[in-house]
């Protein structure tokens, strides 16, 4: 299954943008990771599921995240994408179309660190779904 961020913001050459780079590599072409404008309109997405991560999100342990993408494949989804929205969030509508809230717990994060911790945790659930040591839980 394919999986995509889309995120709204520039992370540039930084920390966090190495991070990203890092397990996008890691997932040789199964992580794609798309950079819009603040209030540019979400990209169209035909099929799939969609995850929007929000504060209000379920906190998913790493296994949990990882059975529900293999559910989801299994059921025939042939990408799931990830909308990290800017400093504000996400409205309403954005938030009522997703198939899942995901929130990486309590405290708040800047969405940019949001997205290295998004690409690791795919990349932990991707090898968590093919037997991988990597996660050691």
């Amino acid at each position: 299954m394919k999986l995509i961020i889309v995120a709204r913001g520039r992370i540039g050459a930084s920390p966090e943008g190495e991070l990203v780079e890092r397990y996008t590599a890691r997932l040789r072409g199964t992580l794609t990771v798309t950079e819009i404008g603040d209030t540019a309109p979400w990209p169209a997405f035909d099929g799939g599921r969609t995850v929007v991560l929000d504060e209000t999100g379920r906190d998913l342990a790493s296994e949990a995240l990882a059975a529900q993408l293999g559910r989801w494949r299994d059921e025939g989804a042939r990408a799931c994408r990830f909308l990290i929205g800017a400093a504000d969030g996400h409205d309403a509508a954005t938030r009522g179309q997703a198939d899942l809230l995901l929130g990486f717990g309590r405290a708040t994060w800047p969405h940019m660190l949001v997205r290295a911790m998004l690409a690791e945790q795919l990349y932990r659930a991707t090898t968590i779904m093919a037997g991988h040591p990597y996660h050691r839980g």
